[in-house]
């Protein structure tokens, strides 16, 4: 069943492990989109660099929340968590590994880091799947790698 108010939006969003990636409920994000009751209306808006433009305001709350839940269910990066940051093929392919293991579907990229021969590989999980890999989360994630 679909969430008709903020309330359900937000509990929602918990519920199927949404990372506070939208501004929905008591979610505060530095950049990106959200909604809120503004008087008579709900909004729709857009954030960055502490610049918020309204993009669309509703009536009702179950028309913008409606709005909100297929913006939201149609991102594909809205659900995903960052597990590993690496640099070494050795290194991720024991992550990998590991995820394959546990059965855990993930997704990848590389991205320049600190120059043109530095690219790091950033491995996401989707969904609640992040609440199976504390123990990779520890020893592959982002803040474990200062070089």
């Amino acid at each position: 069943m679909e969430p008709s108010t903020i309330r359900e939006l937000d509990d929602w969003m918990t519920a199927h492990c949404y990372p506070d990636s939208y501004a929905i409920g008591n979610r505060i994000i530095g950049e990106g989109y959200g909604l809120y009751h503004d008087g008579n209306l709900f909004v729709w808006f857009y954030t960055e660099r502490g610049v918020r433009d309204n993009l669309r305001c509703f009536q009702t709350e179950s028309e913008a929340v409606a709005h909100a839940f297929a913006a939201i269910t149609g991102d594909k990066t809205a659900n995903r968590h960052l597990i590993g940051f690496v640099t070494d093929k050795i290194q991720k392919q024991a992550l990998l590994t590991e995820l394959d293991a546990r059965g855990i579907k993930y997704g990848e990229d590389k991205i320049p880091f600190g120059g043109l021969y530095d690219r790091r590989s950033r491995i996401f999980l989707f969904g609640c799947d992040i609440r199976r890999v504390a123990d990779l989360q520890e020893k592959y994630g982002p803040w474990q790698h200062r070089d």
